[in-house]
């Protein structure tokens, strides 16, 4: 029987893999893409970090490269590869987690082929699981083109002609600065814009964020709870300035979709040709069939990624203690704090 059972092998269960090989334990990470890194793989072709090099590093091993620019996604798949090799870091790839039970004292992990046993569960299957878009989206005519942020990949595979995305996050502000060099691009969102630059006095916005005491915040301090009731900024000043110039425009929140008709919360329309969804994604644990694990709304009940159920952990949730629990920069903070927490567990059943 195994130890630990680790549910994704991203950089959230990697990092908690690596605090695993420190204790001498048995345990394996069970991971659904073809190679590790896959998740960053597969988003779009141009996709480069706002987090420095500095700031994409698990514990043990840095990002090659200058510390101070932003790395591209493959930097980072290749990364992760790596630092599973060389920390020896066992993951078994192409193995879809069926669902978990708890039979007494041990945990049952089924798979496809196989039911594994173990004596303590870590969910580290991360913040995107399911990808969201409107029922309204099945208003429109077979004819329109439309897809979710997670689907695209670059320019070339949109039909010509207008785009329109909704959502106005980081990766929907990115996509839309990508396709206004060639389309006529409309961004329609919920609220108002903030932008930040990506580094102040050529330092990156991150080195400024853990200096005045915010990125790695607790959920516990009132700056955490502070911090965490802010929405998240578009880092980079390249959709700002279209906006600006007419090269992108913006629309308030889509309400309602008929054909070809999209209406905005202004009462405006437009009639449009191709829509991207970057309307962002919900989380799924129904899988975990075990009581006491996730509340009425379906989400893990937890403190500091520590669950009531005995044996029971989790890594890489958004806001988990921090910021930093679903970024590169501080899951291994995280990952520490729940390795300490399965030590402990250990003596008392000792």
């Amino acid at each position: 029987m195994l130890d630990v059972i680790i549910v994704g092998a991203g950089q959230a269960g990697l990092a908690m893999g690596y605090y695993l090989r420190q204790g001498n334990y048995k345990f394996v990470l069970l991971d659904g893409e073809k190679r590790i890194g896959d998740s960053w793989r597969n988003r779009y072709d141009s996709l480069q970090l706002f987090t420095p090099r500095g700031y994409c590093a698990l514990p043990g091993m840095n990002l090659n490269g200058n510390q101070n620019e932003f790395p591209s996604k493959d930097e980072i798949a290749n990364y992760l590869e790596a630092y599973a090799k060389h920390f020896s870091i066992p993951v078994r790839l192409n193995i879809t987690v069926l669902k978990i039970r708890k039979k007494g004292n041990e945990f049952e992990v089924y798979t496809p082929k196989e039911i594994l046993q173990s004596k303590r569960v870590i969910i580290a299957s991360g913040a995107f699981q399911r990808p969201f878009i409107p029922a309204m989206s099945q208003n429109f005519s077979n004819d329109i083109f439309q897809i979710h942020s997670s689907q695209y990949h670059s320019p070339k595979q949109i039909p010509e002609g207008p785009v329109l995305v909704v959502g106005g996050g980081n990766s929907g502000t990115q996509i839309a600065t990508e396709l206004a060099a060639s389309r006529e691009v409309t961004i329609a969102t919920s609220q108002p814009f903030t932008f930040l630059p990506l580094t102040i006095i050529g330092r990156s916005m991150f080195t400024w964020l853990e200096k005045i005491g915010l990125l790695y915040a607790g959920t516990n301090t009132r700056r955490g709870r502070w911090f965490q009731k802010r929405k998240d900024p578009i880092f980079g000043f390249e959709c700002k300035e279209l906006i600006r110039n007419g090269g992108i425009t913006v629309k308030p929140k889509v309400i309602s979709t008929l054909q070809d008709k999209v209406i905005f919360s202004d009462s405006s329309t437009c009639h449009i040709q191709n829509v991207i969804w970057s309307t962002g994604f919900i989380p799924n644990y129904e899988w975990i069939e075990v009581k006491g694990a996730l509340n009425q709304a379906g989400l893990p009940i937890h403190t500091r990624g520590v669950s009531g159920v005995r044996g029971l952990y989790y890594i890489g949730l958004p806001w988990q203690h921090q910021r930093g629990s679903a970024l590169l920069c501080g899951v291994g903070r995280d990952a520490e704090f729940v390795f300490s927490m399965i030590e402990r567990e250990v003596e008392e059943l000792s």
